[in-house]
């Protein structure tokens, strides 16, 4: 009997829901009405936290319906013990579905609504490894709070997602969290060494899109700028008006394949990068904020590993095209994107161009084109391979070229990474390669990373691979225990070693360390490394050493991080050898639904050689966030950047602040408004803080859709 038990368990197929036709369709109220009893329902849920594996302590069921141009979701969240909570401020109940509707089994669209109404769409990339909430899509929720339950319905038009036509399976998941017993369960078990795997979700079965003709998106902007700026001498410039428009279309070609354009972009700041203070070799890396260049931006990445010990390859960085020079952005004349996805093919094709643009009559950027192409083929079920090439070109002797080649292997947890890359610079030709591995073995979780990057290897033009030279082999490998019950939820530790030839040095640098954290059932966790070794850096050679420490968890049910980060080696900002050290913490607390003050602050020490502290910078960053509604927002951002020489703190003096104002209402479907009001100020040779920009800003942006 227990050998039959066995096998019964070991062939039960995997979780399906049957996706049934409908020709009334339900009404997305939040209110699940009695169209929805024709639906077949997904239920039995699995505990994923706190209690892995474990029955969750509320029912949950989903229901799911099609017509000829919708896929309809219903989510039924009994809560017998407690009342769901809605807060738009803190922490609250939700739900969570994605699809995967080509069966890529590694890639899949994710649609998240909060019991305030608030609501996320995305991609879940890499099998679940890394995700990234840049897509914004056109679909519809409506949800209720009763004292005994939580209903939530989704509409997502077949029109609005990629989907292979034909294809009557999808890869489909299920999530939902109760804030009140922070209990996250899933519908299809997912594990804390995994996490939410694409490849293990379930399935949904009948699916059949009839949708026809082809989907349009008309994106016009508008948008009126008032700029005021000061010269070096604290003399005002003119105040600038500036009035533009842009106009941004898609165009899905066929079910799998669009065509994206923008004509004459505004791609101002409107939330401006965060101060940092850089004391490394290598330049601070910058998210892409722009929405053209967000929108398909899965295709054009390289893969990654899911942690920090991996660097990928990235010889296409789309902050390049239209870069930031002191503050101002390089105008874009135009842009162009073209992407397909299946389950087996997905490729992408963008080119862009920019104008010629002089700052302050002592700078003058030429006018140059953009392309990038890259085409990747799924082999093995969860694994793939790709190919891309990416270009800047001003003229025969003023260019930048790549190509790149990126092969992922995945079985489970386990993944491995290899990745190459050829340049071409103005005639200087170099060579790349990394590679990275992550594999779990019984109860041990092994990393390896390693890296060879030519001297010659640039893409400064168009990607982000500024450590040229460097060779660098790393790995580590430890226990890595979860536990089902008790106070501590998982556990690892992982010693290491890595080897790493910086780029203008002959000798190799050769260091020891151990890395390590712990996660409480109570949701605190604790992270902590600590290195040490003989490096060779710069035309010297030092011990090296490094310590770094985080915290997290909730005070008050809301959310704290602090941790530190000690350092001896080269302070490249003052070019000498010497300890460095930063402070951080964040914290932000609701006071009501609608008023959630937050801080974030960062303290940087300078020692000199002769281990005296030379100075310290304190950066502050007070903000108030105002929910009104959930598609409304209001935001006061103040920044405060400080110096102190030495420890004398009663000498500190502001250098830097900045200030805005900027209110964001989300009117329609991927239809916004926008309120922005900035003020920057910096001292002077004298210390005196003097203004050096003020401006402000309305945008409008309208989605029509066909």
């Amino acid at each position: 009997m227990n050998i039959l038990l066995l096998i019964a368990l070991v062939v039960t197929p995997p979780k399906s829901v049957e996706v049934r036709y409908t020709n009334q369709a339900p009404r997305i109220d939040g209110f699940i009405e009695d169209v929805w009893q024709q639906a077949d329902s997904a239920y039995d849920f699995v505990q994923f936290a706190p209690y892995e594996k474990e029955k969750p302590s509320e029912k949950t069921s989903v229901y799911l319906l099609q017509d000829n141009d919708n896929l309809y979701v219903a989510f039924r969240c009994y809560a017998e013990s407690l009342k769901p909570i809605a807060c738009l401020t803190k922490d609250e109940d939700y739900v969570v579905f994605g699809i995967d509707p080509v069966m890529n089994k590694t890639m899949a669209y994710f649609f998240w609504v909060y019991g305030s109404e608030i609501m996320w769409d995305g991609w879940i990339l890499d099998d679940g490894r890394s995700f990234d909430q840049s897509w914004e899509g056109v679909w519809y929720k409506g949800i209720r709070l009763y004292e005994d339950r939580m209903e939530v319905e989704f509409k997502i038009p077949f029109k609005s997602i990629r989907y292979k036509k034909g294809l009557n399976e999808w890869g489909i998941q299920f999530q939902r969290y109760i804030a009140s017993k922070r209990e996250t369960s899933y519908w299809t078990e997912v594990l804390q060494i995994n996490r939410d795997m694409v490849s293990n979700w379930g399935t949904a079965v009948n699916i059949n899109p009839q949708s026809t003709g082809y989907y349009f998106e008309l994106y016009p902007e508008a948008y009126f700028r008032a700029d005021r700026r000061w010269n070096p001498d604290a003399s005002r410039d003119s105040i600038n008006y500036k009035p533009s428009a842009s106009l941004n279309l898609k165009w899905d070609i066929t079910s799998q394949a669009s065509l994206n354009a923008t004509l004459y972009p505004d791609f101002a700041q409107i939330e401006a990068d965060p101060y940092t203070l850089n004391l490394g070799r290598y330049p601070t890396y910058l998210n892409e904020r722009r929405p053209f260049f967000i929108e398909g931006s899965e295709i054009f990445r390289m893969s990654t590993i899911g942690t920090d010990v991996f660097n990928p390859l990235r010889i296409f960085y789309s902050r390049n095209i239209g870069r930031s020079v002191n503050g101002d952005a390089i105008p874009i004349i135009g842009g162009l994107k073209l992407t397909s996805k299946s389950n087996d093919w997905n490729f992408g094709l963008l080119s862009a161009y920019t104008d010629q643009y002089t700052y302050n009559n002592s700078f003058t950027e030429p006018s140059k084109g953009y392309g990038v192409f890259k085409v990747n083929r799924k082999i093995l079920e969860t694994s793939d391979i790709s190919a891309i090439g990416v270009g800047s070109f001003t003229n025969d002797s003023t260019y930048n070229y790549a190509v790149g080649f990126d092969g992922v292997f995945r079985q489970g947890p386990n993944q491995l990474i290899v990745q190459t890359a050829f340049s071409d610079r103005n005639r200087k030709q170099g060579f790349a390669l990394t590679g990275g591995y992550r594999v779990m073995f019984d109860d041990f979780l092994t990393l390896f990373a390693a890296e060879m990057i030519q001297d010659s290897f640039d893409v400064s033009e168009i990607g982000y691979v500024p450590w040229a030279g460097r060779k660098r082999l790393l790995v580590s490998s430890g226990p890595y225990k979860t536990y089902r019950r008790g106070f501590v939820n998982n556990f690892r530790i992982s010693p290491g070693l890595a080897v790493t030839q910086e780029p203008g040095s002959q000798e190799w640098s050769k260091g020891i360390g151990v890395d390590g954290n712990i996660e409480f059932r109570n949701f605190w966790g604790i992270y902590a490394d600590a290195n040490i070794g003989k490096s060779y850096e710069a035309d010297t050679n030092f011990i090296s050493r490094s310590f770094n420490a985080n915290a997290h968890g909730r005070i008050m049910n809301n959310d704290l991080n602090f941790g530190c980060y000690y350092r001896y080696g080269v302070n490249y900002a003052r070019g000498y050898l010497a300890y460095s050290g930063s402070h951080w913490m964040f914290y932000s607390y609701s006071i009501s639904s609608t008023i959630r003050p937050a801080i974030s602050a960062n303290w940087t020490i300078e020692w000199d050689t002769l281990n005296k502290v030379i100075a310290t910078t304190p950066i502050l960053r007070p903000n108030i966030y105002f929910r009104f509604r959930a598609p409304i927002e209001l935001t006061l951002l103040t920044e405060l950047v400080m110096t102190t020489p030495g420890m004398n703190f009663n000498k500190t003096d502001l250098v830097r602040v900045r200030s805005g104002l900027l209110f964001a209402w989300n009117f329609a479907p991927k239809s916004w408004f926008y309120f922005v009001l900035n003020d920057s100020r910096s001292d002077d040779v004298n210390g005196k803080l003097l203004p050096r920009y003020q401006g402000g800003a309305v945008k409008v942006k309208y989605l029509f859709y066909f």
